[in-house]
């Protein structure tokens, strides 16, 4: 697979590259990240090689992401309508003013128009709302997206980590208003963090909805540069803000280097190319501080899991899912489906049934 094998973004024409070039890490205003020339060095590589789907946020380095990019296309103007860049809004960059983020109608407009002048563009191919503001009636949100992309400044929409029953709601709030619908869901995935499972998977599904991981290597620990027998690497910084491996963690991380000497790729390649594998995965989120570290990162489209070490790293790696999830997995076919075999599924009998007659 290249980055020019486009897969359509759920239940949209909409075409995109497998992975996506996440740009949290373009500028170094906080502390982190990349510097402008080799921030640019890795959009113009990720764009030779195929790649057409960039996204960013308001948020990202207090705009400074936005502003590398657009700054990059001014250069280039001929390239902007050739890929599909979308940012996302909620994120206040204004201390103190009310209204300077969330999901509410004036500040979306305003955060709407800044985003432009930072990405030097008159409309943005995706726009996605960056978390649940609980203080905005859906619909007013829904709204103003649909008028949005009724002024041509928006052309689709997205939303990113709020919760399963929310999505739905919006979901089905939109369509039965006829307003614009949501196409994908941007959700944290990985090998170390699975639980979307439970509830946003089936809902995506449901609702044919893409989904777009973000930190499909988990803060790093996928990355390989973490085993459980030298322990972390020695970075208190970023220790302070991501945190360590947990025991569990390792137990991932150790069979995941099993696999990747298996194959002969990196375990990054590895555990991307697991994510990949997943069929509600529509286009993964992968960013870098340095170049090599993205190329590396590329790799993962030439590797080929085979079905035994899926199953390895599946079961190594199944989460605990909140409830009714275990019920819905496991009892309710007994109770509901008397042992027969539905769409290639054997169920079980309900074992009270299999030990006695039924009597009255």
């Amino acid at each position: 697979m290249s980055l020019d094998s486009f897969v359509t973004l759920g239940r949209s024409a909409l075409r995109v590259s497998p992975l996506t070039l996440g740009t949290m890490t373009f500028g170094e205003d906080w502390g982190w990240g990349t510097d402008p020339a080799h921030s640019t060095e890795i959009l113009a590589h990720y764009l030779d090689r195929g790649g057409n789907s960039i996204d960013t946020a308001n948020i990202y380095t207090n705009g400074h992401s936005e502003k590398i990019i657009g700054d990059y296309f001014a250069g280039s103007p001929s390239k902007r309508d050739r890929v599909v860049l979308g940012t996302k809004f909620f994120s206040s960059l204004h201390p103190g003013d009310p209204n300077g983020g969330g999901a509410g109608r004036k500040a979306m407009i305003h955060q709407l128009e800044d985003s432009l002048r930072r990405l030097q563009t008159d409309y943005l191919d995706i726009y996605w709302l960056h978390n649940w503001d609980k203080y905005a009636p859906i619909e007013e949100t829904l709204r103003s997206l649909d008028d949005l992309v009724r002024s041509g400044k928006v052309r689709y929409i997205g939303v990113s980590d709020l919760p399963a029953w929310k999505t739905a709601e919006a979901s089905v709030l939109s369509h039965f208003r006829g307003w614009t619908p949501v196409i994908a869901l941007q959700l944290e995935y990985s090998l170390l963090e699975r639980t979307i499972e439970g509830e946003h998977v089936p809902l995506a599904q449901s609702m044919d909805m893409a989904i777009m991981p973000w930190s499909p290597l988990k803060n790093g620990f996928l990355s390989g540069k973490y085993k459980k027998a030298q322990g972390a690497p020695l970075d208190a910084a970023r220790a302070i803000l991501t945190g360590v491996p947990s025991e569990a963690d390792y137990e991932v991380i150790d069979v995941l280097h099993q696999i990747a000497a298996e194959v002969e790729a990196s375990p990054a390649a590895v555990a991307l190319a697991w994510l990949r594998a997943k069929p509600i995965v529509s286009s993964i989120l992968v960013g870098a501080r340095r170049k090599e570290q993205f190329i590396e990162n590329l790799a993962a489209l030439d590797v080929q899991l085979g079905n035994d070490q899926v199953a390895r790293l599946d079961a190594v790696s199944t989460p605990t899912l909140n409830f009714p999830a275990h019920v819905l997995e496991t009892g309710t076919p007994m109770l509901g489906y008397g042992g027969t075999k539905i769409n290639g599924v054997q169920t079980r009998v309900w074992p009270m049934l299999e030990s006695s007659k039924v009597r009255y």
